[in-house]
């Protein structure tokens, strides 16, 4: 169950599929969810088989997780499963609770889980720029990509506002926090877009895997998600150029995106003078692989190439593996590795007159930003 804000009835109508699948004689259980107070949620919970949650103790707090060893002890048919992004406390078996489900899912358990938008690793930053909050709590896109349905649950904007303000979502206070925040009319309507668009491309993803008509695949929402379809361009490679300036992550994620709905081959390249980033200064050392790692994490096949000529690198590698997009980074440097990057840029540009280059600016929250 895919949404684009708190409130729009993701956990409701999770529960709801549950009590339907229940009534069919499916073996289910609540792993884990988060009622939030909300008391129709609740009893929609009423009835459903569930696992008691596990207490951590963190600091001298006690916090309830999902107990996924007892699920698999358990081992029902299939398993509703709250808030996939999560973070689980500190102490538990592994960091994320989509590292759970993917534990259940090896275990022949079907899941049901819900999420927002907001935590698509590849959205990150398109995110920030919408709300001025950078989201902590993401899950790659590649998770999302092994569901076997997405249904996007759609509220207008209008209508979630009316139920914040009324006390559905949140409690008084809270809630007013939330109207002088994330929940501004203008901020609901870009994220709307942006789960829409999502689901738009979750529908064609599914249309090209089972041949489907448009409209038969495993996807779905209440707005005409499929009339934003864009077919994908065959044969498409992306590069994508990794450096230790912190614009690489935005970078990896930018080109992630673009490749993931061109279905394109991704590849995440560094460049250094030596057969490995032994020549590197530690801390940039530290940078490149940490963005490296990241890359990796994404699903994006990582190389370190050797050579004193950067930009000379980059197209070689990207003639012998055919590349047909190359993404560099502009970002803020000092005057002296500005004129160096811009220099780097103009090579690249000048090297590669038959691949398409794609610079992106390093954007900042409200700013204008720039990609050419």
């Amino acid at each position: 169950m895919l949404g684009f804000a708190a409130g729009v009835g993701k956990t409701y109508r999770m529960l709801e599929e549950g009590q339907k699948l229940k009534e069919q004689g499916v073996d289910i259980v609540v792993g884990y969810f988060e009622p939030h107070g909300r008391k129709d949620t609740i009893s929609k919970a009423e009835g459903l088989p569930t696992v008691p949650r596990r207490k951590i103790e963190y600091r001298g707090i006690f916090f309830e997780e999902m107990n996924t060893a007892a699920i698999l002890q358990r081992k029902p048919a299939i398993c509703l499963v709250d808030e996939l992004a999560h973070t689980n406390v500190p102490g538990s078996e592994r960091a994320k609770r989509w590292e759970d489900v993917l534990l259940l899912l090896d275990a022949g358990i079907d899941v049901v889980t819900t999420m927002n938008v907001q935590h698509l690793e590849s959205l990150n930053d398109k995110v920030w720029q919408i709300t001025g909050v950078r989201v902590r709590e993401t899950l790659p896109d590649w998770i999302l990509e092994q569901a076997d349905e997405v249904v996007m649950i759609d509220a207008t904007p209008a209508a979630l506002l009316n139920r914040l303000k009324r006390g559905v979502v949140y409690e008084p206070d809270k809630a007013q926090r939330a109207l002088e925040n994330f929940f501004k009319e203008s901020t609901l309507v870009a994220l709307r877009e942006l789960a829409l668009r999502q689901t738009a491309h979750e529908v064609e993803v599914r249309q090209r895997e089972i041949g489907a008509e448009p409209g038969l695949a495993g996807a779905g929402t209440e707005a005409d998600a499929s009339a934003m379809i864009q077919p994908p361009r065959a044969d498409e490679k992306i590069l994508i150029h990794v450096t230790e300036h912190p614009s690489a992550a935005m970078l990896i994620r930018r080109g992630k995106r673009v490749a993931d709905y061109l279905r394109a081959d991704c590849f995440a390249v560094c460049v250094s003078r030596g057969p490995d980033l032994s020549d590197m200064a530690l801390a940039d050392r530290e940078a490149v692989e940490k963005h490296l790692n990241f890359a990796r994490n994404l699903h994006i096949e990582t190389r370190v190439l050797q050579d004193e000529n950067v930009a000379q690198a980059i197209v070689d590698f990207s003639r012998r593996h055919q590349v047909t997009q190359i993404f560099l980074a502009r970002a803020g440097y000092s005057t002296r590795t500005h004129l160096f990057k811009r220099d780097l840029i103009s090579q690249v540009v000048s090297l590669a007159k038959d691949v398409r280059i794609t610079i992106v600016a390093e954007r900042r929250q409200g700013g204008s930003g720039k990609s050419n």
